[in-house]
């Protein structure tokens, strides 16, 4: 069983730690993995080792400790459930806490999970500061791109589609290779275009949209309101 803890902020006022308790009546043996927005590996605060085991009703927290700023930094949790008659039996959770002004704002980051060339496509408002993200959980790079339009579209017909397929004109545009377990935040807005399209071509990728925390520092939440779906084959 596999989880994924995304965009675990880390500088000097924005720390991130993730969760785990056997909710079971079984001991359960658990890989932690963190990984760095360039997708090289990231350690633990308190553990020097990425295996873990807990007995049941345990819990326990591992703090991540980055020596660079990071609001990219992901972590991979990984049960292992030993009979195939058994059931998951860990929760899994993180949050990020920073402090700003002598307040604490603390921001709960939900378990996700990979899907096969997720897409996004909508309409946005003037100065919308969302930022769309991705991370690639896999071994493989993974292809990103993007199209800021004014909304304006073109067709070209062929002999077996006579009225063909609308595309948008792009004004500017994202073209990326993401490398293996690395993760990258797109501005939705950009240029005043009103319409924002990515796509993505990888077997194992996360895509979500981060709005702003009312807080000085760099700290996103989710936007739960947007769903996204997989690309048609």
């Amino acid at each position: 069983m596999e989880s994924i803890v995304p965009w675990m902020a880390y500088n000097s006022s924005c720390w991130s730690a993730v969760e785990l308790q056997n909710l079971g009546n079984r001991d359960v043996t658990v890989e932690v993995e963190a990984h760095k927005s360039s997708g090289a590996l990231a350690p633990f605060a308190r553990n020097a080792s990425n295996e873990i085991h807990l007995g049941a009703g345990e819990h326990t927290e591992y703090r991540l400790q980055l020596p660079e700023e990071t609001i990219g930094a992901w972590v991979r949790v990984r049960e292992s459930i030993p009979l195939p008659n058994l059931a998951p039996v860990l929760a899994v959770g993180g949050t990020t806490e920073c402090l700003s002004e002598g307040a604490l704002s603390t921001t709960v980051r939900e378990v996700v999970w990979p899907t096969r060339n997720p897409w996004f496509s909508g309409d946005i408002k003037q100065d919308d500061d969302r930022m769309i993200a991705v991370i690639n959980t896999s071994e493989q790079p993974a292809q990103i791109t993007g199209c800021y339009s004014s909304g304006v579209l073109y067709s070209v017909p062929t002999n077996d589609r006579p009225t063909g397929d609308l595309t948008a004109i792009c004004a500017e545009t994202i073209q990326e290779l993401l490398p293996p377990f690395a993760s990258r935040q797109f501005p939705v807005s950009r240029g005043g275009n009103p319409h924002f399209s990515l796509t993505t071509r990888g077997e194992k990728l996360v895509l979500q949209m981060l709005q702003p925390v009312n807080t000085s520092v760099r700290l996103y939440r989710v936007e739960s309101t947007i769903k996204f779906e997989k690309e048609v084959p």
